[in-house]
């Protein structure tokens, strides 16, 4: 059976990808939103390109979506139905515990003919960083939302400090209100290691983001 995964390229899809790919699952297609001008994408404000990177050093192809936020279902389930008839059968998706969310997956795949698989589902938000550090992948903060978090925050690694800094601040420690985003350069899935390169600081939307450009590095070369 074909299987795409939704991809944001942060921690959660990424651990919901891993575990997946772990269980023995053919991933062939990472789905990922953009915004309309095809910049950057449309939840954790990374550029188009990096992630094309990124899918490239983890070695399985992307698909992009240019979607505004008004037409999002619409052209959502667009894309899930062309995958239908690509012959995908199962997507995978990086939710936790919002209700919601999952209602909204589980509709929008039932149009579409496709059976949603969530790894994560019902894991302690805790217990879902904690697994993906514990695993080996690497992350940093991408995006911060303004009035929560300072832009201080903006390309720190999510590491065991990271956790307890969260929790001293009180901020979910995962993110899942929207708090911040991540975004993955290294990994167990990861074929090649992604060198980061800072950029400047912008604002949109309530949110600040954190340029981020990438170059593949070969993992044997690196010392």
């Amino acid at each position: 059976m074909k299987v795409f995964a939704s991809w944001s390229g942060g921690k959660d899809s990424c651990l919901a990808l891993y575990k997946a790919l772990k269980c023995g699952l053919d991933v062939k297609m990472l789905l990922n939103t953009i915004t309309e001008d095809g910049m950057y994408s449309r939840s954790h404000g990374i550029r188009a390109e990096v992630l094309k990177k990124q899918a490239e050093a983890i070695g399985i192809e992307i698909l992009q979506i240019r979607t505004s936020w008004e037409n999002y279902e619409e052209n959502f389930l667009q894309t899930l139905s062309r995958l239908r008839e690509l012959g995908f059968s199962y997507g995978i998706f990086g939710d936790i515990d919002l209700e919601e969310h999952r209602q909204w997956i589980e509709k929008v795949c039932e149009k579409a003919k496709i059976k949603p698989l969530l790894p994560l589902w019902k894991m302690g938000r805790e217990e879902v960083v904690r697994e993906f550090i514990n695993s080996g992948f690497r992350a940093v903060v991408c995006s911060v939302k303004d009035g929560i978090l300072g832009r201080e925050w903006l390309g720190k690694e999510i590491d065991a400090n990271f956790i307890e800094e969260m929790k001293r601040v009180s901020v979910d420690v995962c993110g899942e209100n929207g708090e911040f985003h991540t975004f993955v350069y290294d990994g167990p899935i990861f074929r090649k290691r992604l060198k980061l390169n800072f950029g400047e600081m912008r604002s949109r939307n309530r949110y600040s983001f954190l340029e981020i450009d990438v170059c593949l590095e070969e993992k044997d070369l690196i010392t």
